[in-house]
């Protein structure tokens, strides 16, 4: 319910305004400080919940909290697993296992050994393991996401620190199926971690049925009925039916929600359901962050400021230099070994999702997962600055003998040069004029980017192997999908001017340079495609008048 009486807004409601008011304005003045805006949500969480303004909401405050910050881990694992590629785990399966593989067990072991030396209470080598492994694991969103921001999402580095965050992605759902079995009441012995992976092992298979014989033809059923909402609507019950199951088989709902996106991933609409969720992805962060502001005790934290503090300093430097220690080996330079190492140095939103779950089964204090959750935040919100860091330093670091010049591994390179699609063109639309614009760019060896909403001319282009996206051409995350940033030109080839001149304007503000095209049917849709500066306009009019025209004179020159 929304109103719980006659005037009285729900708490979570209430929170939720509160949260993102607030967020508008500390990231204003964040902006004009040119600092990272992760700080100011975390901020905002802590100030809001240890101010008092909190109680303003009545004394179900401390439930609404508890509802927002589920829902802000859950929104987020879905983005998360939706982006999450079998295909990149496929060619970057040397630097999953190697790579990711190496800085899960030496963190791990590391984590462990800091803990006992620190003698917390964690209640033996379970607890210590438990620890280990939340702290080794790293934030995907924010290392890919700043990334993103420095525009070097296929930089070696980036490479390299998406195939560490895709082997942690995979083996957090193991640890998290195992960990009822380490902590819970059921704790000791083989048999309940046997049975836990055999009820993991039956969840997983259900998520793969349904991604393989179910997912498909329920979203091509829902793509043919050329419904936004609909298909809005289907994806987003997928993700609460199968978070729900992985509830129901004792799993989180956090790891339920990834799951669910991973179902849709592999999809042929997946990029439709990018396109249409990427735009909300940083409002989940940014409700994520906060959320885990609003779970920070200041009385807990102040009480144990040393041990958060040295927790900040000793993650960020063991993981930041295990993780630049393995770039080297397979490689990479050192100013991009330094880039994953800052992008991977912090914990994770999987390490906040085990934490809370640990706790909640009786395997941590409540002391402790506050101290844990405070190193968190703190270094997640830390990872921009290193990474702004990282060019500096490794100009001073190349100085030395030690710091020599490697060539970059060639997984870390080539695919992301193949990958990166430039001097493409953009067609939007498959009819019969989109057809002909691909069979000509085709025997030209020009490569080729569709986008179309027809769901069966999706499915059979994706059978041939061609490059095409199932989103809206209008959408300015279909224009980042389509890689229009490095594109020569883009055409719109439906008689549709207004929609037209919306994806032309999302195409310009991607790449301003791009040469686009588009036709209209009529004088109208002509001189609204010529004020917005469309470069090549096709009047279906006047072309058809002129082959026309043509062919009546033909006729004549014939009979002469």
């Amino acid at each position: 319910m929304i109103l719980a009486s006659s005037g009285e807004v729900a708490p979570v409601v209430a929170l939720l305004g509160m949260v993102l008011g607030s967020v508008v304005l500390v990231s204003l003045l964040l902006v004009k400080a040119r600092q990272s805006l992760l700080v100011g949500y975390f901020l905002c969480g802590v100030v809001l919940a240890n101010t008092g303004a909190t109680a303003l909401l009545g004394p179900s405050s401390g439930e609404a909290i508890e509802m927002l910050a589920e829902l802000g881990v859950v929104l987020l694992m879905f983005t998360l697993g939706i982006e999450f590629s079998l295909r990149e785990l496929f060619h970057l399966r040397k630097i999953v296992l190697g790579g990711g593989g190496g800085q899960m067990i030496f963190t791990t072991l590391i984590g462990m050994g800091v803990a006992c030396a620190l003698g917390l209470s964690v209640g033996g080598v379970p607890g210590l393991l438990v620890v280990g492994f939340a702290m080794a694991l790293s934030s995907t969103a924010v290392s890919i996401k700043s990334f993103q921001d420095m525009r070097q999402p296929d930089s070696p580095g980036g490479r390299l620190a998406l195939g560490v965050a895709i082997f942690q992605d995979l083996a957090v759902i193991f640890f998290m199926v195992v960990l009822p079995s380490l902590v819970g009441e059921d704790a000791g012995g083989f048999w309940p971690i046997l049975q836990a992976l055999a009820k993991g092992g039956l969840f997983l298979a259900l998520c793969w049925v349904l991604s393989v014989y179910v997912v498909p033809h329920l979203l091509h059923a829902v793509a043919s009925s050329r419904s936004r909402e609909l298909f809005t609507v289907t994806v987003v019950g997928l993700c609460a039916i199968i978070a729900w199951g992985a509830n129901y088989f004792g799993l989180s709902l956090a790891l339920g929600a990834f799951a669910g996106g991973l179902v849709v991933s592999e999809s042929i609409y997946s990029h439709k359901v990018l396109a249409d969720v990427l735009p909300f992805k940083d409002l989940f962060l940014t409700v994520f962050f906060v959320s885990v502001g609003l779970l920070i005790d200041l009385h807990v934290v102040l009480a144990s400021w040393w041990l958060i503090g040295l927790g900040v300093l000793g993650i960020l430097a063991v993981k930041g230099m295990v993780v630049t220690f393995i770039a080297r080996r397979l490689g990479l330079r050192l100013r991009q070994a330094l880039l994953a190492g800052a992008a991977l140095a912090s914990s994770g939103e999987f390490s906040l999702v085990l934490l809370n779950r640990a706790a909640d089964l009786g395997g941590l204090s409540r002391e402790l997962e506050q101290v844990l959750l405070a190193c968190t935040a703190i270094t997640m919100a830390l990872v921009p600055t290193l990474m702004r860091w990282a060019g500096p330093l490794s100009q001073v670091m190349e100085r030395w003998p030690l710091f020599q010049v490697r060539d970059a591994n060639e997984a870390l390179t080539n695919h992301a040069q193949v990958e990166a699609l430039s001097d493409h063109v953009v067609i939007c639309g498959y009819g019969p004029v989109g057809v002909a614009l691909h069979e000509a760019m085709d025997r030209l060896s020009v490569p080729v980017v569709v986008v179309e909403m027809n769901a069966g001319t999706v499915r059979e282009l994706h059978r041939r192997g061609v490059r095409v996206l199932y989103a809206d051409a209008t959408n300015g995350q279909t224009m980042l999908l389509a890689r229009v940033e490095s594109a020569r030109a883009i055409a719109f080839t439906f008689p549709e001017p207004k929609l037209a001149v919306e994806g032309v304007r999302a195409a310009r503000a991607v790449n301003p340079g791009i040469v686009t095209h588009a036709r209209a049917k009529f004088s109208s849709g002509v001189e609204l495609l010529q004020r917005e500066g469309v470069h090549h306009i096709f009047h279906d009019e006047v072309t058809s008048g002129q082959a026309m025209v043509t062919a009546v004179l033909g006729c004549y020159a014939v009979e002469e």
